[in-house]
């Protein structure tokens, strides 16, 4: 309301000082300073550069973790003959130590000894059979 009182008393001194072009003149120029206030207060701008921004960034973060599961995939493909490899010396193992466990049972001496050092070192022995290793 100020700027209009203003633009008011503003259009009136031109008129009475200049005459009617210059109401033309000054209309137009408060038309345009108007505008141009206008323009300077619309959020428009600042909201959409934030939300391409924004945009921008979780496509990117998508990419990188696209990008991220694809190595993971690989390297755990990578891994698998290993894996396999060692799943098979432990089968092989922990029969080798449930038939030493057995000829320990059987009164073999020196079954006895390696068993007896393997309980020392935290190594148990499962007599019934090998246990599977739970999957993961």
């Amino acid at each position: 309301m100020q700027t209009e009182s203003r633009t008011m008393t503003f259009s009136g001194l031109t008129n009475r000082a200049a005459g009617p072009a210059a109401t033309v003149t000054s209309a137009a120029s408060t038309a345009t300073a108007a505008a141009k206030a206008q323009a300077g207060v619309s959020l428009f701008l600042p909201i959409l550069l934030f939300a391409m921004a924004f945009v921008g960034w979780l496509a990117f973060q998508a990419m990188q973790q696209v990008s991220e599961r694809q190595q993971l995939m690989q390297a755990q493909a990578n891994l698998e003959p290993q894996e396999q490899a060692a799943t098979k010396l432990r089968a092989s193992l922990d029969a080798l130590a449930v038939a030493t466990a057995g000829l320990a049972a059987q009164g073999n001496p020196n079954a006895r000894v390696i068993v007896e050092e393997l309980r020392k070192r935290g190594v148990t022995i499962n007599p019934a059979g090998a246990a599977k290793p739970a999957a993961p």
